[in-house]
Protein backbone atom coordinates (compact mmCIF):
# COMPACT_ATOMS: atom_id res chain seq x y z
CA UNK A 1 0.00 0.00 0.00
CA UNK A 2 2.69 2.55 1.21
CA UNK A 3 4.82 1.86 -1.93
CA UNK A 4 2.15 1.67 -4.38
CA UNK A 5 0.63 4.84 -2.84
CA UNK A 6 3.63 7.14 -2.36
CA UNK A 7 6.46 4.71 -5.30
CA UNK A 8 6.36 7.88 -7.47
CA UNK A 9 7.23 10.05 -4.58
CA UNK A 10 9.68 7.97 -3.53
CA UNK A 11 11.37 8.17 -7.50
CA UNK A 12 10.86 11.46 -7.99
CA UNK A 13 12.42 12.52 -4.68
CA UNK A 14 15.41 10.73 -5.80
CA UNK A 15 15.97 12.09 -9.81
CA UNK A 16 15.22 15.51 -7.44
CA UNK A 17 17.73 15.36 -5.19
CA UNK A 18 20.34 13.58 -7.84
CA UNK A 19 19.18 16.47 -10.53
CA UNK A 20 20.10 18.95 -7.21
CA UNK A 21 23.49 17.80 -6.83
CA UNK A 22 24.34 18.06 -10.47
CA UNK A 23 22.77 21.54 -10.56
CA UNK A 24 25.02 22.81 -7.55
CA UNK A 25 26.43 20.30 -5.28
CA UNK A 26 26.23 19.10 -1.97
CA UNK A 27 24.81 23.11 -1.40
CA UNK A 28 21.98 22.45 -4.11
CA UNK A 29 21.17 19.33 -2.74
CA UNK A 30 20.83 20.06 0.83
CA UNK A 31 18.46 23.26 -0.88
CA UNK A 32 16.28 21.19 -2.35
CA UNK A 33 15.54 19.31 0.41
CA UNK A 34 14.86 21.83 3.40
CA UNK A 35 12.43 22.89 0.60
CA UNK A 36 10.69 19.72 0.05
CA UNK A 37 10.22 20.00 4.10
CA UNK A 38 8.81 23.17 3.61
CA UNK A 39 6.18 22.62 1.10
CA UNK A 40 5.00 19.43 2.86
CA UNK A 41 4.55 21.29 6.49
CA UNK A 42 2.80 24.16 4.73
CA UNK A 43 0.31 22.63 2.91
CA UNK A 44 -0.32 19.08 4.88
CA UNK A 45 -3.88 20.44 5.22
CA UNK A 46 -3.96 20.76 1.67
CA UNK A 47 -4.29 16.89 1.71
CA UNK A 48 -6.68 16.80 3.75
CA UNK A 49 -8.77 18.92 1.91
CA UNK A 50 -7.50 17.36 -1.15
CA UNK A 51 -8.91 13.92 -0.11
CA UNK A 52 -12.17 14.62 0.62
CA UNK A 53 -12.79 16.04 -2.76
CA UNK A 54 -11.03 13.30 -4.39
CA UNK A 55 -12.94 10.78 -2.27
CA UNK A 56 -16.06 11.72 -4.66
CA UNK A 57 -13.90 10.86 -8.14
CA UNK A 58 -13.45 8.02 -9.97
CA UNK A 59 -10.54 6.06 -10.51
CA UNK A 60 -9.72 7.38 -13.38
CA UNK A 61 -9.62 11.39 -12.25
CA UNK A 62 -7.38 10.18 -9.02
CA UNK A 63 -5.08 8.68 -11.65
CA UNK A 64 -5.20 12.59 -13.49
CA UNK A 65 -4.81 14.08 -10.16
CA UNK A 66 -1.67 12.12 -9.81
CA UNK A 67 -0.30 12.81 -13.27
CA UNK A 68 -1.23 15.89 -15.08
CA UNK A 69 -2.18 17.31 -11.95
CA UNK A 70 1.40 16.74 -10.39
CA UNK A 71 2.91 18.19 -13.83
CA UNK A 72 0.39 21.45 -13.24
CA UNK A 73 1.62 21.75 -9.77
CA UNK A 74 5.14 21.30 -10.60
CA UNK A 75 5.82 23.22 -13.81
CA UNK A 76 3.11 25.33 -13.48
CA UNK A 77 2.85 26.66 -10.29
CA UNK A 78 6.51 26.27 -9.04
CA UNK A 79 8.31 27.07 -12.44
CA UNK A 80 6.04 28.99 -14.74
CA UNK A 81 3.58 30.82 -12.65
CA UNK A 82 6.57 32.75 -10.81
CA UNK A 83 7.57 33.53 -14.17
CA UNK A 84 4.71 34.89 -15.50
CA UNK A 85 3.78 36.60 -12.48
CA UNK A 86 7.71 38.25 -12.65
CA UNK A 87 7.03 39.06 -16.48
CA UNK A 88 3.36 41.07 -15.54
CA UNK A 89 4.34 42.75 -13.13
CA UNK A 90 7.62 43.98 -14.10
CA UNK A 91 5.91 44.38 -18.18
CA UNK A 92 8.66 41.84 -19.50
CA UNK A 93 8.43 39.21 -22.17
CA UNK A 94 8.77 35.76 -21.47
CA UNK A 95 11.81 35.34 -22.67
CA UNK A 96 13.17 38.70 -20.69
CA UNK A 97 11.70 37.11 -17.66
CA UNK A 98 13.46 33.72 -17.65
CA UNK A 99 16.86 35.50 -18.72
CA UNK A 100 16.30 37.77 -15.13
CA UNK A 101 15.23 34.45 -13.47
CA UNK A 102 18.72 32.95 -14.32
CA UNK A 103 20.95 35.92 -14.53
CA UNK A 104 20.09 38.14 -12.18
CA UNK A 105 18.35 36.34 -9.45
CA UNK A 106 18.09 39.14 -6.66
CA UNK A 107 15.94 41.04 -9.06
CA UNK A 108 13.86 38.53 -9.47
CA UNK A 109 13.02 37.85 -6.25
CA UNK A 110 12.39 41.70 -5.89
CA UNK A 111 9.69 41.56 -8.33
CA UNK A 112 8.33 38.48 -6.68
CA UNK A 113 7.80 39.88 -3.39
CA UNK A 114 6.45 43.42 -5.06
CA UNK A 115 3.59 40.89 -6.43
CA UNK A 116 2.92 38.98 -3.32
CA UNK A 117 0.48 41.53 -1.61
CA UNK A 118 -2.09 40.98 -4.94
CA UNK A 119 -1.14 37.10 -5.05
CA UNK A 120 -1.90 36.94 -1.20
CA UNK A 121 -5.25 38.96 -1.95
CA UNK A 122 -6.13 35.83 -4.61
CA UNK A 123 -5.17 33.10 -2.59
CA UNK A 124 -6.58 34.06 0.73
CA UNK A 125 -9.94 34.99 -0.10
CA UNK A 126 -9.81 31.68 -2.03
CA UNK A 127 -9.00 29.86 0.93
CA UNK A 128 -10.89 32.42 3.42
CA UNK A 129 -14.21 31.92 1.29
CA UNK A 130 -13.37 28.01 1.64
CA UNK A 131 -13.11 28.14 5.27
CA UNK A 132 -16.06 30.78 5.81
CA UNK A 133 -17.95 27.84 3.71
CA UNK A 134 -17.21 25.08 5.86
CA UNK A 135 -17.97 26.56 9.15
CA UNK A 136 -21.20 28.26 8.19
CA UNK A 137 -22.74 24.53 7.30
CA UNK A 138 -24.98 22.70 9.24
CA UNK A 139 -23.64 19.70 10.01
CA UNK A 140 -24.27 16.17 12.59
CA UNK A 141 -20.48 16.23 13.54
CA UNK A 142 -19.03 19.14 15.25
CA UNK A 143 -15.20 19.44 16.48
CA UNK A 144 -15.29 23.01 18.47
CA UNK A 145 -19.26 22.29 19.05
CA UNK A 146 -18.96 25.65 21.13
CA UNK A 147 -17.81 27.72 18.66
CA UNK A 148 -19.32 25.97 15.87
CA UNK A 149 -22.39 25.69 16.58
CA UNK A 150 -23.14 29.17 16.86
CA UNK A 151 -21.01 29.96 13.69
CA UNK A 152 -23.50 27.20 12.08
CA UNK A 153 -26.40 29.06 13.45
CA UNK A 154 -25.03 32.92 12.25
CA UNK A 155 -24.38 31.08 8.64
CA UNK A 156 -27.98 30.54 7.44
CA UNK A 157 -28.00 34.29 6.77
CA UNK A 158 -27.80 33.85 2.87
CA UNK A 159 -23.95 34.94 1.71
CA UNK A 160 -22.89 35.66 4.71
CA UNK A 161 -19.50 34.12 3.94
CA UNK A 162 -19.51 36.48 0.68
CA UNK A 163 -19.79 39.32 3.00
CA UNK A 164 -17.66 38.97 5.60
CA UNK A 165 -14.92 37.59 3.25
CA UNK A 166 -15.39 40.85 0.96
CA UNK A 167 -15.26 43.03 4.00
CA UNK A 168 -11.77 41.42 5.81
CA UNK A 169 -10.70 42.51 2.29
CA UNK A 170 -11.91 46.08 2.09
CA UNK A 171 -10.20 46.61 5.63
CA UNK A 172 -7.17 45.02 4.50
CA UNK A 173 -6.56 46.94 1.37
CA UNK A 174 -7.77 49.83 3.09
CA UNK A 175 -5.23 49.80 6.09
CA UNK A 176 -2.64 47.55 5.10
CA UNK A 177 -2.18 47.46 1.04
CA UNK A 178 0.35 50.11 -0.67
CA UNK A 179 -1.56 49.40 -3.91
CA UNK A 180 -5.18 49.21 -2.59
CA UNK A 181 -6.86 49.20 -5.95
CA UNK A 182 -4.88 46.21 -7.58
CA UNK A 183 -5.42 44.62 -3.77
CA UNK A 184 -8.61 44.70 -4.15
CA UNK A 185 -8.59 43.51 -7.71
CA UNK A 186 -6.90 40.53 -6.71
CA UNK A 187 -8.78 39.66 -4.25
CA UNK A 188 -12.08 39.86 -5.61
CA UNK A 189 -11.20 37.80 -8.63
CA UNK A 190 -10.00 35.27 -5.80
CA UNK A 191 -13.90 35.71 -4.46
CA UNK A 192 -14.50 35.12 -8.24
CA UNK A 193 -13.08 32.16 -8.77
CA UNK A 194 -13.80 30.48 -5.78
CA UNK A 195 -17.74 30.78 -6.32
CA UNK A 196 -17.41 29.96 -9.82
CA UNK A 197 -15.42 26.67 -9.55
CA UNK A 198 -16.84 25.39 -6.67
CA UNK A 199 -20.04 25.97 -7.92
CA UNK A 200 -19.63 24.67 -11.07
CA UNK A 201 -18.33 21.33 -9.15
CA UNK A 202 -20.95 21.09 -7.27
CA UNK A 203 -23.52 21.22 -10.13
CA UNK A 204 -22.17 19.01 -12.45
CA UNK A 205 -21.19 16.84 -9.23
CA UNK A 206 -24.73 16.31 -8.22
CA UNK A 207 -26.13 15.94 -11.82
CA UNK A 208 -23.38 13.04 -12.27
CA UNK A 209 -24.80 11.71 -9.14
CA UNK A 210 -28.65 12.19 -10.81
CA UNK A 211 -27.38 10.48 -13.99
CA UNK A 212 -26.51 7.42 -12.35
CA UNK A 213 -29.51 7.48 -9.92
CA UNK A 214 -31.63 7.47 -13.21
CA UNK A 215 -29.28 4.60 -15.11
CA UNK A 216 -29.30 2.52 -12.37
CA UNK A 217 -33.61 2.60 -12.20
CA UNK A 218 -33.31 2.17 -16.04
CA UNK A 219 -30.46 -0.39 -16.59
CA UNK A 220 -30.86 -1.98 -19.86
CA UNK A 221 -32.42 0.90 -22.07
CA UNK A 222 -30.17 3.33 -23.75
CA UNK A 223 -26.22 3.37 -23.97
CA UNK A 224 -23.78 4.58 -21.23
CA UNK A 225 -22.28 7.60 -22.88
CA UNK A 226 -24.75 10.70 -21.64
CA UNK A 227 -24.07 8.91 -18.12
CA UNK A 228 -20.27 8.88 -18.99
CA UNK A 229 -20.21 12.43 -20.15
CA UNK A 230 -22.23 13.80 -16.78
CA UNK A 231 -20.04 12.08 -14.48
CA UNK A 232 -17.00 13.43 -16.92
CA UNK A 233 -18.26 16.80 -16.04
CA UNK A 234 -18.31 16.11 -12.48
CA UNK A 235 -14.67 14.65 -12.01
CA UNK A 236 -13.23 17.50 -14.58
CA UNK A 237 -14.52 20.69 -12.59
CA UNK A 238 -13.70 18.65 -8.90
CA UNK A 239 -10.14 18.30 -10.56
CA UNK A 240 -10.23 22.31 -11.65
CA UNK A 241 -11.65 22.80 -7.92
CA UNK A 242 -8.50 20.97 -6.48
CA UNK A 243 -5.81 22.71 -9.12
CA UNK A 244 -7.29 25.91 -8.00
CA UNK A 245 -6.84 25.07 -4.60
CA UNK A 246 -3.20 23.81 -4.56
CA UNK A 247 -2.95 26.92 -6.50
CA UNK A 248 -3.30 28.94 -3.06
CA UNK A 249 -1.97 26.92 -0.99
CA UNK A 250 1.15 27.10 -3.24
CA UNK A 251 1.41 30.92 -3.56
CA UNK A 252 2.81 31.33 0.44
CA UNK A 253 4.96 28.38 -0.14
CA UNK A 254 6.43 29.86 -3.62
CA UNK A 255 7.31 33.03 -1.79
CA UNK A 256 8.25 32.04 1.12
CA UNK A 257 10.92 29.93 -0.51
CA UNK A 258 12.88 32.74 -1.91
CA UNK A 259 13.82 32.71 2.03
CA UNK A 260 16.13 29.97 1.47
CA UNK A 261 17.28 29.86 -2.59
CA UNK A 262 16.47 32.73 -5.25
CA UNK A 263 17.10 30.07 -7.72
CA UNK A 264 14.01 28.92 -9.80
CA UNK A 265 15.36 25.96 -11.04
CA UNK A 266 16.40 24.95 -6.88
CA UNK A 267 12.82 26.26 -5.93
CA UNK A 268 10.76 24.04 -8.55
CA UNK A 269 12.91 21.03 -7.29
CA UNK A 270 12.02 21.27 -4.13
CA UNK A 271 8.54 22.29 -3.91
CA UNK A 272 7.98 19.52 -6.52
CA UNK A 273 9.01 17.33 -4.32
CA UNK A 274 7.04 18.06 -1.82
CA UNK A 275 3.61 18.78 -3.83
CA UNK A 276 4.68 15.30 -5.09
CA UNK A 277 4.44 14.08 -1.45
CA UNK A 278 1.29 15.92 -0.75
CA UNK A 279 -0.44 14.40 -3.92
CA UNK A 280 0.54 10.99 -3.09
CA UNK A 281 -0.72 11.73 1.09
CA UNK A 282 -3.85 12.99 -0.14
CA UNK A 283 -4.65 9.39 -2.54
CA UNK A 284 -3.36 7.11 0.93
CA UNK A 285 -5.91 9.30 3.07
CA UNK A 286 -8.63 8.50 0.46
CA UNK A 287 -7.75 4.58 0.19
CA UNK A 288 -7.49 4.05 3.79
CA UNK A 289 -10.46 5.77 4.51
CA UNK A 290 -8.62 8.07 7.10
CA UNK A 291 -11.51 10.90 6.62
CA UNK A 292 -13.68 8.16 7.78
CA UNK A 293 -12.13 6.55 10.86
CA UNK A 294 -10.45 10.05 12.34
CA UNK A 295 -13.54 12.50 11.57
CA UNK A 296 -12.43 15.39 12.61
CA UNK A 297 -9.23 15.70 10.48
CA UNK A 298 -11.57 17.58 7.90
CA UNK A 299 -12.74 20.03 10.96
CA UNK A 300 -8.91 20.65 11.77
CA UNK A 301 -7.77 20.85 7.79
CA UNK A 302 -10.74 23.66 7.46
CA UNK A 303 -9.07 25.29 10.53
CA UNK A 304 -5.68 25.33 9.55
CA UNK A 305 -7.12 26.43 5.83
CA UNK A 306 -9.06 29.77 7.68
CA UNK A 307 -5.60 30.71 9.73
CA UNK A 308 -3.61 30.43 6.38
CA UNK A 309 -5.84 32.71 5.13
CA UNK A 310 -6.10 35.25 7.92
CA UNK A 311 -1.93 34.88 7.88
CA UNK A 312 -1.70 35.62 3.87
CA UNK A 313 -3.94 38.54 4.48
CA UNK A 314 -1.91 40.00 7.32
CA UNK A 315 1.63 39.08 4.97
CA UNK A 316 -0.08 42.13 3.06
CA UNK A 317 1.05 44.19 5.31
CA UNK A 318 3.35 42.86 7.66
CA UNK A 319 5.95 39.53 7.22
CA UNK A 320 4.75 36.66 8.75
CA UNK A 321 7.25 34.13 8.89
CA UNK A 322 6.69 30.60 7.37
CA UNK A 323 7.24 28.57 10.81
CA UNK A 324 4.21 30.46 12.16
CA UNK A 325 1.94 30.03 9.20
CA UNK A 326 3.28 26.24 9.31
CA UNK A 327 3.01 25.73 12.86
CA UNK A 328 -0.53 26.48 12.82
CA UNK A 329 -1.56 24.08 10.49
CA UNK A 330 0.08 21.38 11.76
CA UNK A 331 -0.76 22.25 15.32
CA UNK A 332 -4.54 22.13 14.16
CA UNK A 333 -4.54 19.28 12.54
CA UNK A 334 -2.51 16.79 15.24
CA UNK A 335 -5.42 18.79 17.69
CA UNK A 336 -7.96 17.17 15.34
CA UNK A 337 -6.31 14.09 15.05
CA UNK A 338 -5.47 13.35 18.98
CA UNK A 339 -9.61 14.61 19.36
CA UNK A 340 -10.52 11.83 16.68
CA UNK A 341 -8.58 9.13 18.92
CA UNK A 342 -9.86 10.15 21.83
CA UNK A 343 -13.42 10.52 20.66
CA UNK A 344 -12.89 6.73 19.07
CA UNK A 345 -11.65 5.08 22.21
CA UNK A 346 -14.48 7.01 24.33
CA UNK A 347 -17.13 5.19 21.94
CA UNK A 348 -15.04 1.61 21.72
CA UNK A 349 -14.98 2.09 25.33
CA UNK A 350 -18.68 2.70 25.77
CA UNK A 351 -19.98 -0.18 22.96
CA UNK A 352 -17.75 -2.67 25.71
CA UNK A 353 -18.85 -4.48 28.77
CA UNK A 354 -17.13 -3.46 31.60
CA UNK A 355 -18.33 -6.51 34.61
CA UNK A 356 -18.35 -10.22 34.44
CA UNK A 357 -22.16 -9.63 35.52
CA UNK A 358 -22.32 -7.39 32.05
CA UNK A 359 -20.18 -10.34 30.20
CA UNK A 360 -22.59 -12.73 31.30
CA UNK A 361 -26.27 -11.02 30.17
CA UNK A 362 -24.69 -10.28 27.02
CA UNK A 363 -24.13 -14.13 26.27
CA UNK A 364 -20.14 -13.78 26.21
Amino acid sequence: MILRTFGWSFGITAAGLVAALFYRGATGLALVAVLAVLEISLSFDNAVVNAKVLDRMSVFWQKIFLTIGIAIAVFGMRLLFPLVIVGITAKLGPIEAVDLALNDKEAYKAAMVSAYPMIAAFGGMFLLMLFLDFVFEERDERWLAWLETPLAKIGKLDQLSAVIAGGSLALVAAVWAKDPGDVMISGVLGMITYILVNGLGELFSDAGLSEVETAAETSGRGGPSELAKAVGKAGFFLFLYLEVLDASFSFDGVIGAFAISTDPIIIMLGLGIGAMYIRSLTVFLVRKGTLHEYRFLEHGAHWAIGALAVCMLISIGHHVPEWITGGLGAGLIIAAFVSSVVRNRSESDGDRPTSDKELHSSGV
